[in-house]
């Protein structure tokens, strides 16, 4: 007789493989943690998707409702652009829709010298806000985009930035939301500000259309660049960012929207929150100079230890960024594109878990290490910080508490010895 057999399920989490990009990142917006990466801190030119970048100085910096003039330079800006004319004027806000929607190069050089005085004034606040969202191998010499090269090298990025800066973006920046209203509309039409001239801007981020939960992007490309992508989606409780450089070059337009779906894919059905805090015995540490345990006159102090739940840290790139408490994990304010307030508690609340929560992989192995002091000078104090404990995954710390004395240690001092010896000989008789 012949036995049927049944091949088991295969559960295990893969990493996506197949990716066209050359660099590409995938992150959690929240905490800005790496959650993928393929040569992710490979330096490369970025393209268009620089204009977010300058789209976000813009709205921080200058009044939508300001009169903007077109300069030469401007006007002498190859394609794709709006097709500006010297000393035309507009208003900051349309130019900002023009920017990108249709990724017009004029657009941006007009609003960089409007915002930075020059195109190079604005490049050194491009570099600034860099530095600040946390970039370390990013240096901006073109406010469009387009491949040029300065003093200090080549525009470039790598995806890892790239991606931070999305996040600054749709996160932490205070004009998050006027930057998600902009690179989420559909259509835009405008004038030149004396009505002269009228404009339509479509978008071109097809994504937006791709995938339920899609909150903004930027398209590029350029000879140097090839295709590239950064864009971001929200589902349920968790936000992602994607940034693609050099995802294929023409005939492969398309590549760039495969790796994207694939990418935001494997982080909306590998990854979800879970409590990272594991019950941890931290033991006891020797205290020199105190009172013996069990108050004996002879023998040697230590002090009981436990984890102090009420003071938490999270390590630099998975804490709480400046200005979060505003936007309260939800990138536009709103429930329309994050779903239930309630519900995002039920799953964390703040995407941190007030520390305790944290993205992970649904196969990940938390270990804990818990390191206290050798020993302590007495007194000691309940409360008294004397060590940490980290939950790690791999060699990545996650998440840090500190390890507190559970009980306080005086000094063993002369009057203590003197009272100990008095108590002892009234015992005797």
């Amino acid at each position: 007789m012949g036995a049927e057999v049944h091949a088991e399920p295969d559960n295990e989490i893969r990493e996506p493989e197949g990716l066209y990009a050359q660099s590409a990142v995938l992150m959690d917006a929240d905490s800005g943690r790496i959650l993928f990466a393929k040569n992710g801190r490979e330096e490369r030119a970025m393209a268009s998707t620089t204009k977010i970048m300058t789209c976000i100085l813009a709205l921080e910096n200058g009044n939508l409702d300001d009169t903007v003039t077109a300069s030469a330079k401007a006007a002498s800006q190859p394609e794709v652009h709006l097709g500006v004319r010297e000393g035309e004027q507009f208003r900051l806000r349309d130019l900002l829709y023009s920017l990108m929607l249709e990724s017009h190069n004029d657009a941006a050089v007009i609003i960089a010298e409007h915002i930075g005085t020059s195109v190079e004034g604005f490049a050194d606040m491009m570099n600034e806000k860099a530095r600040q969202a946390g970039c370390a191998q990013t240096h901006f010499v073109t406010p469009n985009g387009l491949d040029a090269a300065d003093e200090e090298g080549a525009h470039r990025t790598t995806a890892e930035d790239l991606a931070r800066i999305m996040k600054y973006c749709i996160m932490d920046s205070p004009q998050r939301n006027a930057f998600l209203e902009i690179t989420r509309t559909e259509s835009y039409t405008f004038t030149s500000a004396d009505g002269g001239r009228s404009f339509s801007c479509v978008n071109h981020n097809a994504f937006l259309k791709m995938m339920d939960g899609a909150l903004s992007g930027k398209t590029g490309f350029t000879g140097e660049a090839g295709y590239c992508y950064v864009g971001a989606l929200k589902r349920d409780d968790r936000t992602y960012v994607v940034s693609l450089l050099a995802c294929g070059w023409p005939n492969n337009k398309g590549y760039k929207w495969s790796d994207t779906k694939k990418l935001m894919s494997y982080g909306i059905d590998s990854f979800h929150y879970q409590d990272v805090c594991r019950e941890v015995d931290t033991g006891t540490v020797p205290v020199l100079g105190g009172i013996p345990d069990g108050n004996r006159f002879t023998g040697a102090a230590s002090v009981h230890t436990c984890v102090d739940s009420g003071r938490q840290e999270t390590e630099e790139n998975g804490g709480n960024p400046e200005g979060r408490e505003e936007n309260e994990g939800n990138p536009e304010g709103t429930e329309e594109n994050g779903g239930n307030p309630e519900e995002a508690e039920e799953n964390g609340g703040n995407p941190e878990g007030a520390g305790k929560k944290i993205l992970l992989r649904d196969d990940a192995e938390i270990s804990v290490k818990a390191e206290t002091a050798e020993s302590l000078e007495a007194p000691v104090l309940k409360g008294d910080t004397v060590g940490t404990v980290s939950y790690m995954l791999g060699e990545e710390v996650l998440y840090t508490q500190d390890i507190i004395a559970d009980e306080t240690v005086e000094v063993r001092d002369y009057r203590w010895c003197l009272e100990k010896m008095a108590e002892i000989f009234f015992l005797r008789f």
